[in-house]
């Protein structure tokens, strides 16, 4: 938790705490408020000023992540439900729901990955512990890790039975770790990772394969980067 505070003028200190606790979206019980400026009246109103105080309120990684998401869509023009699924120590789980998904997950999770990219960014900027932050919609990740288990196995298959390497279609580092793990106790086969982002695919080759390796392939599993 972390400690956010607004500062409010208005022409009298409840007048003030009153637009201070419409704009937080918070009751009185949430805050703390500390008086900068009294009102004065003045003189036949000259000389007169108004209130001003300093609404304090704490701001949790939830919140942060919440209010993120909630200003992107609103510049997105898309509407989407966001729910905290989870909340562990340097850990938040976020589900998204409505009527838009599909184009929040994009081709093959391009979007989704981008924004849970740029969320974890704008969340961890000026924190000294860092949270890993992960987006979920539609249940997609799950699926598509289903997906690629699938595809792993039908690719070694082929690997095994015709002796050859099967070079698989470019794709992020999480979803190379999920090739690798899959296949990494199967028998006939080994994996390794060729090419720069955003073309770096995973090659499955018979186990034992000679592996040419230069400054763009790896001649054993790597140990792909977390996002």
């Amino acid at each position: 938790m972390s400690q956010k505070y607004i500062d409010v003028t208005a022409k009298t200190i409840e007048d003030a705490l009153a637009e201070a606790l419409k704009t937080l979206e918070m009751d009185r019980d949430s805050v703390s408020v500390e008086i900068l400026e009294k009102p004065r009246s003045g003189f036949l109103g000259i000389g007169a000023s108004p209130a001003k105080i300093r609404v304090s309120y704490e701001y949790s990684t939830a919140d942060k992540v919440t209010g993120f998401l909630a200003e992107l869509f609103e510049k997105m023009h898309v509407q989407a439900k966001i729910d905290v699924a989870s909340e562990e120590e340097g850990k938040l789980n976020v589900v998204l729901s409505g009527n838009e998904m599909g184009l929040i997950i994009g081709r093959r999770g391009e979007n989704l990955d981008a924004l849970q990219y740029i969320t974890n960014l704008a969340v961890n900027k000026n924190e000294e512990e860092r949270t890993r932050v992960t987006i979920d919609t539609e249940n997609y990740r799950e699926k598509r890790e289903e997906s690629l288990e699938r595809l792993a196995k039908r690719v070694a298959d082929k690997v095994v039975k015709y002796g050859r390497n099967v070079s698989l279609e470019p794709m992020p580092p999480s979803e190379r770790r999920i090739i690798h793990s899959c296949l990494q106790n199967y028998k006939g086969v080994t994996t390794f990772s060729t090419g720069t982002e955003p073309q770096r695919r995973v090659i499955v080759a018979p186990a034992g394969a000679q592996q040419k390796k230069d400054g763009n392939q790896s001649g054993r599993r790597e140990k792909e980067q977390k996002k």
